[in-house]
C-alpha cells in the first residue's frame, strides 16, 4: 500500500463510518481493487477507525462530558446509561476474542463482503417503517434493549454488516427516538473501536516507518472526511432518510457479486 493509497482509503474510511454502508465492507472491497490484502492490513484498518472515533468524541463531547461528571458524581441516570453501554458491549468482545483470526480472513472474500452488504440494505430498509413511529419513543434504552443492540453489533464485525446501520436500526425497531438511536449508536461505537485499538497495540509496536506514515495518512483523512459524514449524517436522520441507503447498499453487494463472478 503507498501513501496515495492509504489517503483514499482513509477518506473512505471516513465517509462510510457514519453511515449505514459498512465502512469495513468498502475498505475490503477497495483493497482488492488495489491488488489484494497485505499483511498489517487489519492494523491499517484499525487506525482508520480510531481516527473517526476521535470525530465521534468531538461531536459527542458536551454528551459525553456530562456522562463523565455523572458516573463520578453518583448520579443514577449516567451509572446506569454507562452500564448499558458496557453490557451492550459484550457480544462484540466475545465474538472478536474468538473468531479474530476467522473475521480477518474474510476481508479478502469479496463474495462475502457482497453478500452481507445486500444483507445490510435489508436491514437498513426497515427503518423506513420504524424510523417515524419511534418520533416520540423513548431516550434511553432498557437494559434489554441495550443487549439486543449489542448482539446487532456483534454481527457488523463481519466486513459487510453495518455497525451503524445494525445498531441504529434495532433501536429504532425498539422503540427509540432517531436521535436516542445514533447516540446510543455512536457512543457504543466508541468502547468498541478502543477494544479494538487495545488488541493490536502490539502490532503497532512492529510496524514499518513506511507502514507508521501510511497510518498517519489515513488517519488523517479519515479524521477529516469522518467530520464531514457525521454532520451529514445527523442531517439525514432529522429529514428521515435513512432507509434510502438501503439502494446503495444493495447496488455496490450485487456489484461486488458480480464482479467476482467473472
Amino acid at each position: 500500500m503507498n501513501p496515495t493509497e492509504s489517503a483514499l482509503l482513509g477518506v473512505v474510511q471516513g465517509l462510510t463510518e457514519f453511515f449505514p454502508v459498512s465502512s469495513s465492507g468498502h475498505l475490503a472491497l477497495f483493497q482488492e481493487l488495489f491488488g489484494g490484502r497485505e499483511g498489517g492490513e487489519l492494523l491499517f484498518e484499525v487506525a482508520v477507525h480510531v481516527a473517526t472515533l476521535v470525530a465521534i468524541v468531538f461531536f459527542y463531547r458536551q454528551r459525553i462530558a456530562a456522562l463523565v461528571r455523572g458516573f463520578f458524581a453518583r448520579e443514577r441516570d449516567s451509572i446506569e446509561y454507562v452500564g448499558k453501554l458496557a453490557l451492550a458491549t459484550l457480544p462484540s468482545v466475545i465474538v472478536g476474542l474468538t473468531a479474530k483470526d476467522w473475521i480477518e480472513s474474510q476481508f479478502s472474500n469479496p463474495a462475502l463482503v457482497g453478500g452481507a452488504l445486500l444483507a445490510t440494505g435489508c436491514i437498513v430498509m426497515t427503518t423506513r417503517w420504524t424510523a417515524s413511529g419511534a418520533e416520540s419513543g423513548g431516550i434511553v434504552p432498557s437494559w434489554k434493549a441495550a443487549f439486543l443492540i449489542g448482539l446487532a453489533q456483534s454481527f457488523a464485525i463481519l466486513p459487510g454488516i453495518s455497525r451503524s446501520g445494525s445498531t441504529v436500526a434495532m433501536a429504532l425497531a425498539l422503540g427509540l427516538t432517531p436521535r436516542a438511536a445514533a447516540e446510543f449508536s455512536f457512543l457504543l461505537g466508541i468502547i468498541a473501536i478502543s477494544g479494538a485499538a487495545v488488541l493490536i497495540l502490539p502490532d503497532l509496536s512492529n510496524a514499518e516507518p513506511e507502514q507508521i506514515l501510511n497510518l498517519g495518512l489515513g488517519s488523517a483523512t479519515a479524521l477529516a472526511s469522518g467530520l464531514f459524514a457525521l454532520w451529514l449524517f445527523v442531517r439525514m436522520l432529522d429529514r428521515q432518510l435513512f432507509h434510502h441507503w438501503a439502494w446503495y447498499c444493495w447496488a455496490v453487494g450485487a456489484a461486488s457479486l458480480a464482479w467476482t463472478s467473472l
